[in-house]
């Protein structure tokens, strides 16, 4: 990992976007939210924004839009095509190649704001190459990616901080302690400023569901009030507008398969499964069982993902991420002994939901998280659809 490949790549190609500013959203859980919630405040506002997030679901045109409209096929191929020579001199990885498309797509296109979801990390991220990002929203920041950023979470937070750069300001919802203390160190050193905000209160209406999204909302609408100083166009109005309007697919998302109510949630590191967890609250009373169908990758902490998610009348169907290495039904087994009665297997999450039909389909209705790539891989086949 490194910086340089993607800085000397952007001044080949003449520094695409580089003179429109940027807000550069960094954290390990609900960065897509805060990206998506400004994005949408900003087009209620009249302005044209530009966004890039990570992953997709489906397609990869979706990391890349202009206000409402994605890339086409046609034009992030040919995009990709002519930036193939910088490429190969600079050995770009996948991820800096479509963070240069979108930069090239925006420089086409010339948005007032650009919003850029950066990727595991923050110091080195390819979205860090922009160069002009004075502002910097922090999501949720917790265990994940230890491969890559550390085993602390001060060491992964002083990964993600190290985004802010110079005079920078900050918003950040309320963070562990730790956390919080790497996010004010950085913000010294870089002579910037940090704005702690308080969740939304129940007065807001969110299109993305979850209490969490609350913390988020907070956060995103922080830092439009800071654009706004800018733009007179963006009002409370008008951000509680954008903020009605979002939607963020595979996020607590009600969803149907052969007709049949289940929802889905990318929940994929132990933070996520405690938010997930909490908010199976508000559909579940205490003692009811739940499904889960669990796909997580390899590397991911699933044992204590399940600790969290699980109660003891729960079960979980355990299945593979397609395409990845993932945990199996023996090795959960083996690390959870005490819930290995409650996890059972299938080779594919539709074979799981097959079984789930044919002894009746539960209530409350099965959650399947995990995986935004299997979410994704189920709504590109068609087994999954959106309601």
């Amino acid at each position: 990992l490194s910086l340089d490949r993607m800085a000397m790549a952007l001044q080949q190609l003449n520094q695409p976007a580089g003179s429109i500013p940027a807000v550069q959203v960094v954290g390990t859980n609900g960065k897509g939210s805060i990206a998506c919630l400004i994005h949408h405040g900003l087009m209620a506002a009249g302005l044209r924004s530009g966004l890039t997030t990570s992953p997709h679901l489906v397609s990869w045109c979706e990391r890349i839009r202009v206000n409402d409209q994605l890339i086409s096929l046609a034009d992030l191929r040919l995009t990709l095509e002519g930036l193939q020579p910088v490429v190969e001199q600079c050995r770009l990885t996948p991820f800096e190649q479509v963070i240069c498309s979108a930069l090239i797509h925006f420089e086409r296109h010339q948005p007032d704001w650009l919003v850029l979801e950066a990727g595991l990390g923050g110091r080195l991220d390819a979205t860090t190459a922009h160069s002009r990002r004075p502002l910097i929203a922090v999501a949720s920041i917790g265990l994940d990616h230890r491969e890559h950023l550390g085993n602390s979470l001060a060491a992964i937070a002083a990964e993600k901080a190290a985004a802010i750069g110079e005079g920078a300001h900050v918003i950040s919802a309320a963070q562990k302690p730790e956390v919080s203390a790497v996010l004010e160190q950085r913000v010294r050193e870089v002579q910037g400023t940090l704005q702690w905000v308080k969740a939304l209160d129940e007065s807001w209406s969110l299109g993305l569901p979850g209490a969490w999204q609350r913390r988020n909302g907070a956060v995103a609408q922080a830092a439009l009030q800071w654009i706004s100083a800018s733009n007179d166009g963006i009002t409370n109005q008008s951000i509680r507008a954008g903020f009605t309007a979002a939607r963020w697919p595979g996020r607590l998302q009600w969803m149907r398969w052969r007709g049949m109510r289940l929802r889905v949630d990318g929940a994929h590191n132990p933070p996520a499964a405690i938010e997930l967890a909490r908010e199976r609250c508000s559909w579940s009373s205490p003692g009811t069982r739940q499904t889960w169908i669990l796909a997580i990758q390899a590397q991911k902490q699933a044992p204590d993902m399940l600790q969290q998610l699980l109660s003891s009348n729960d079960e979980a169907w355990v299945v593979p991420v397609p395409g990845h290495r993932s945990w199996s039904l023996g090795q959960l087994q083996q690390a959870l002994p005490q819930q290995a009665h409650q996890l059972k297997s299938a080779e594919t999450a539709n074979a799981a939901l097959d079984q789930l039909l044919g002894r009746g389909w539960p209530e409350p209705a099965p959650v399947i998280a995990g995986s935004l790539y299997l979410i994704g891989h189920l709504m590109e086949n068609g087994t999954l659809e959106a309601e």
